[in-house]
């Protein structure tokens, strides 16, 4: 055995671990006991639900957070000793991927540490699967500006962009600021524009839905209020 870094996806929202993480990745995080976690309550939570061999008090969690040093983090993989597992897990979705989890990754490549990435939910790219825009030039860019002058100059900077190189554009947001997002998109995007947005994906409120900005304009608004949503839009 050498020492093996375990990046290990968790839920989205509420739904059955069966629908959303292989067998082979659930008995493998339940006998771990050792985790790198961008949040610790969520991370116990993961366990309680898919179930561990130890206690879950034995199981050790270290937390990753904006301020975590490099020092920490190469310390924490060299403490585990020389031959153990570690898992790393994200608040949401797949760790390292728009989530601080990457420098922990980076740190093992480093420390010549076994990488293993395990198959589970990411709302970037099951959203992309499912919006119909192009899925082979495609840009993830976080949040977008809160102030709402800014944030309308950003939309419109990403559309041009995506105009330019027939790129889709994603970004994610606070789900309390959903309703603002959305009206900005509305407000700062051409009529011709398709905008997807994907909601709760993976529970039982999931719902996507592609349309021009002239149709989402002339409908109802989407229920988004404090639902987990990425947003996805491809200029012609």
């Amino acid at each position: 055995m050498t020492k093996t870094l375990h990046l290990i996806p968790v839920g989205l929202g509420e739904a059955p671990t069966s629908s959303w993480l292989p067998a082979d990745a659930q008995a493998l995080a339940s006998r771990l006991t050792c985790y790198i976690a961008e949040n610790a309550k969520t991370a116990r939570a993961f366990l309680k639900l898919i179930g561990t061999q130890s206690p879950l008090q034995e199981i050790t969690i270290h937390t990753l957070g904006a301020k975590t040093s490099a020092g920490e983090i190469n310390q924490w993989l060299n403490d585990a000793g020389p031959n153990s597992e570690i898992g790393l897990v994200s608040e949401a979705g797949c760790p390292a991927v728009a989530d601080p989890g990457a420098k922990v990754v980076m740190a093992a490549h480093k420390m010549d540490i076994r990488v293993i990435p395990w198959v589970g939910p990411s709302s970037i790219l099951l959203g992309l699967m499912a919006s119909g825009l192009d899925g082979q030039r495609f840009a993830f860019h976080g949040y977008a500006p809160v102030n709402p002058a800014e944030r309308g100059k950003q939309l419109k900077a990403w559309e041009a962009q995506s105009a330019k190189l027939q790129q889709t554009q994603l970004f994610i947001e606070t789900p309390y600021r959903n309703a603002a997002i959305f009206e900005s998109l509305l407000n700062a995007l051409r009529p011709d524009t398709r905008l997807c947005i994907a909601r709760s994906v993976t529970t039982r409120e999931e719902w996507i839905k592609t349309k021009t900005i002239a149709q989402w304009k002339a409908g109802p608004a989407p229920e988004l209020d404090k639902k987990p949503t990425l947003f996805l839009f491809l200029a012609s």
